[in-house]
């Protein structure tokens, strides 16, 4: 077995398992224990090094070490992993598990961070939390060399597939695009924008205003406590709900997704919200079911973004980044088969780190012991342009063995 082939990755994805049911497989510990754990389930396998990745989608146990992945031995990691895993998942094990060694792990860790693995392909925030597991577990001494040589690669590739492709263009996020279907229609950041619900959908349309530099904002719900947060972060003044019919026209954008299960507002409403504005509005229903009554849109001047448009949007967007996975595939290749030199090369580095201290000890032994009556026997111009000679040779000896190794590596 190559050395290579000791790389590692143990997964449980989206792909095999219920996103409800990946919790099973994290490692049962507390924040605060989770790396003298980490540090246990090592010493228990003897692994040499080990990076953990938990998200909600995903966990993946990034080794480095010298054993045999199967089913005996799986069914052993995850009982340790998390004792109270039922018997019946143990002895079916081989049906949640992805396990990858040597070439196939690095390059399923390259997809990883490249975003083509992900259950939102080209979400970016992935790379982010990779790179994050592999501080954290540096910082509690569970990486060393192999690992961070990885990490190195890891790095680059993503970075090189990101930039030379478009696998993160075109937003899949529906409350992104609706903020940018909304700045389609009008760039003003001047705009008077109505958020009407406080819930966790206009909780992330508030951080998209706040990132565009909006600051005419005004929040409506039907619980004022509720709203009390998002109006803080926002330094947006909040209303009851009931209050809407007295904003008289004062708006330009109305963003609405609440809790109720059926329109919130209705003609009757809306054209005592307008009080005789002709302008044209924008409304975005982000509501399920809708919050707008249809006569609103049929019947009065505005441009109207449901769910269901955004959706469709979307969908385009993942069938784009999807294609740009294929165009992806190259250029993972093309680092993998980098990899496979830098790995050899720091291999045959690692090897022949000990021939620099072997050489010293030759020429300091010729020096003191062998040769030393008959250089004591020189003059003093002698002696010295004969060590100044040694130096020079041992110098030149130790970099021989590493460029011959070097030029002679298999690609």
């Amino acid at each position: 077995m190559s050395l290579i082939d000791n790389y590692k990755i143990i997964t449980v994805t989206h792909h095999h398992v219920n996103v409800g049911d990946i919790g099973n497989f994290y490692l049962k510990s507390s924040e605060d224990q989770r790396f003298t754990r980490l540090q246990e389930l090592s010493s228990a396998f003897n692994f040499k090094e080990i990076v953990y990745l938990e998200t909600c989608n995903r966990v993946s146990y990034i080794i480095f070490g010298d054993f045999q992945i199967s089913n005996k031995f799986l069914k052993s990691f995850f009982k340790e992993v998390n004792s109270d895993l039922p018997n019946e998942t143990l002895n079916a094990i081989n049906q949640f598990v992805s396990a990858y060694e040597g070439e196939k792990a690095i390059n399923h860790v390259y997809e990883l961070a490249s975003s083509m693995d992900s259950l939102v392909v080209g979400e970016r925030e992935i790379f982010r939390q990779l790179r994050s597991a592999f501080d954290k577990c540096k910082q509690n001494k569970l990486t060393g060399d192999y690992l961070r040589l990885l990490e190195r690669a890891i790095v680059s590739t993503a970075k090189d597939i990101y930039s030379s492709t478009k696998i993160g263009e075109k937003s899949l996020s529906i409350v992104s695009l609706a903020i940018q279907q909304m700045l389609r229609l009008n760039k003003s950041v001047n705009q008077k924008v109505l958020l009407v619900g406080a819930g966790e959908t206009n909780s992330l349309v508030g951080k998209f205003l706040d990132k565009y530099n909006f600051k005419n904002l005004a929040i409506y719900n039907r619980s004022l406590n509720n709203a009390q947060e998002l109006s803080s972060r926002l330094n947006a003044p909040s209303f009851h709900l009931n209050e809407l019919d007295k904003v008289a026209g004062n708006f330009d954008v109305i963003i609405i997704c609440t809790s109720a299960n059926q329109v919130v507002i209705d003609e009757a409403l809306y054209q005592k919200m307008l009080k005789g504005d002709t302008n044209k509005k924008i409304i975005i229903d982000l509501a399920v079911p809708r919050n707008i009554c249809p006569d609103v849109v049929k019947n009065y001047n505005v441009d109207y973004i449901d769910i269901n448009s955004l959706k469709a949007i979307s969908e385009d967007n993942l069938k784009f980044r999807q294609k740009e996975v294929e165009l992806a595939k190259p250029i993972l290749r093309k680092h993998l088969k980098n990899f496979r030199v830098l790995f050899q090369q720091r291999h045959i580095e690692k090897a022949l780190s000990i021939v620099p201290k072997e050489i010293k000890i030759i020429k300091e032994k010729a020096i003191s012991k062998v040769y030393a009556k008959r250089i004591d026997n020189l003059d003093e111009e002698a002696q010295g342009l004969l060590l100044e000679m040694m130096d020079y040779m041992e110098k030149k000896c130790v970099s021989i063995p590493m460029k011959a190794a070097s030029q002679n590596l298999q690609y």
